[in-house]
């Protein structure tokens, strides 16, 4: 089965590694040559899929993945956007290699909800990968030209004394614009791009035994990138 339809009708496409459908690699993406000056930046897998869904769906979508895939849902988490409280809940399978974060979207306002009026309807907003040292990653992406998402300095001086953070890790993670948060199972660390076209994104992560998503990072990851955004009025390229 190579695809299916989703809520709103659009494609999900599945990969089978048994055939042709797992060469995708090999068939939509062209391999760098080793002396294209670009160095590998030790991304691993893809963390997960973030999908922003009008809040009214939400609960579709869930029956949805829970139905179709092997899964289970996490509880419904609030994501404290400037403009408004966007509505989180995760499905995911137990190995972890399947995580699919919904964001409901009440009102435009917010990130989620500008994503999808200008994109007409739910989408993938952001994907997030992997890697296994965020600091060597985040100075290979830079020595590549990556330009990472300027968080603000105030957000470093309340981490450190939200989590007693050893000052020198800290002047590490704001020298890098990387976002940290720590539960009971262990720590996090996150690295964002600035969007892309109406909001799109990437993000990087490290777990070190984390489970969660850094939701209390969300306010000033939002924030952060709401300034890339194309301002009001202004016609698209």
């Amino acid at each position: 089965m190579p695809a299916i339809r989703g809520v709103g009708g659009g494609l999900l496409y599945l990969l089978d590694s048994g055939g042709d459908l797992g060469r995708i690699w090999d068939i939509d993406f062209r391999a760098l040559d080793a002396d294209s000056g670009v160095m590998p930046a030790g991304l691993c897998h893809v963390d997960h899929v973030a999908q922003t869904v009008a809040y009214e769906e939400m609960l579709t979508w869930l029956l949805f993945y829970t139905s179709i895939f092997e899964a289970d849902k996490s509880p419904v988490v609030d994501i404290i956007d400037p403009s408004g409280v966007v509505r989180s809940q995760v499905v995911q399978n137990k190995e972890g290699s399947l995580r699919i974060t919904m964001n409901g979207a009440e009102n435009r306002r917010t990130l989620a909800g500008h994503f999808i009026a200008e994109n007409f309807g739910s989408g993938v907003q952001h994907i997030a990968f992997s890697t296994e040292d965020i600091f060597a990653t985040a100075a290979a992406l830079r020595a590549n030209g990556f330009q990472p998402l300027q968080i603000s300095p105030n957000y470093y001086d309340d981490v450190e004394a939200r989590f007693g953070l050893d000052p020198e890790l800290t002047e590490r993670l704001k020298a890098e614009n990387i976002l940290y948060d720590r539960d009971e199972q262990g720590e996090y660390f996150q690295l964002y791009s600035p969007t892309y076209g109406e909001g799109f994104f990437f993000e990087i992560v490290e777990r070190r035994g984390y489970r969660g998503y850094g939701a209390a990072n969300a306010i000033f990851r939002i924030a952060a990138l709401k300034k890339n955004l194309r301002p009001a009025g202004l016609p698209r390229s």
